[in-house]
């Protein structure tokens, strides 16, 4: 006696379209994350397209790595300064002197800067973490050449409670080194004054190549030799021509002997 045969299962109802708040708040690895908060547009156009949010992202670390310090910052972040209106821009450890000129010149008045003359690594993270902590400022820079992963993860925790950016400056060398940031970013020169940008680390699938942003810097335009607008002819990766908003600051001994004498 043959067994009855198996009658067809029944087709598998279509699945419930998710929740709006949970549709929101689903990514998938192979897409550009969502921010969680607010971004401030870079003011690159390429460059945002490749940041999830389409911006530099708030409530996070953002490491921006390079051959040595003062090279890129100003002509990076320039475009998004004048954002920042009515809000304060705080300095940590800088390695160049503000300029106030060059600053004013590219939005931010002197009255909206807070420059923290710190020369050790312990005073500059001190330094940071009580101003994130504060929420005091729109947007926070701190250069930190020797920061341990257990302090950049003390910086993170902090920064998600605090509503403008925080960006942090370290050495290429930390390339291969562990962070909690969310989003990291090599930068470098080019001829004519460019910056090649690769972005190494963010919310999403990984950054193929290089992005290429035309960056002469501000009131130079007119007055630039040849010679001049071409710095990846003739300077050395290892001694990156630096931003014109400011001097070198002063060694700590330097200003011992200035005031001894």
């Amino acid at each position: 006696m043959s067994s009855p045969s198996a009658e067809p299962s029944a087709p598998t109802p279509p699945a419930a379209p998710w929740p709006r708040r949970v549709a929101d708040a689903l990514w998938r690895g192979h897409e550009l994350g969502a921010p969680i908060s607010r971004v401030l547009t870079s003011g690159w156009d390429a460059l945002d397209r490749e940041l999830p949010g389409g911006g530099w992202p708030c409530r996070a670390l953002t490491e921006v790595l390079q051959a040595r310090p003062g090279a890129h910052e100003w002509r990076l972040l320039a475009p998004s300064l004048p954002q920042l209106t009515g809000r304060c821009l705080a300095l940590i450890g800088p390695p160049w002197t503000p300029h106030s000129p060059g600053l004013q010149r590219l939005g931010l008045p002197a009255r909206q800067l807070i420059w923290v003359q710190a020369d050790s690594e312990t005073e500059r993270l001190w330094a940071s973490e009580q101003l994130i902590r504060a929420n005091a400022c729109g947007a926070l820079l701190a250069w930190l050449p020797q920061a341990s992963p257990e302090a950049l993860r003390r910086l993170q925790v902090s920064a998600q409670g605090n509503d403008g950016l925080v960006l942090l400056f370290r050495p290429q060398a930390a390339q291969g080194q562990a962070s909690p940031a969310p989003l990291r970013l090599l930068v470098r020169h080019d001829a004519d004054w460019a910056l090649r940008v690769r972005v190494f680390k963010r919310k999403g699938p990984p950054h193929e190549g290089e992005l290429r942003l035309p960056s002469v810097p501000g009131g130079l335009d007119a007055v630039l030799t040849p010679r001049m607008r071409t710095p990846g002819r003739w300077v050395p990766e290892s001694e990156e021509a630096a931003d014109v908003v400011g001097r070198t600051a002063p060694a700590r001994t330097e200003r011992r002997l200035r005031q001894r004498a």
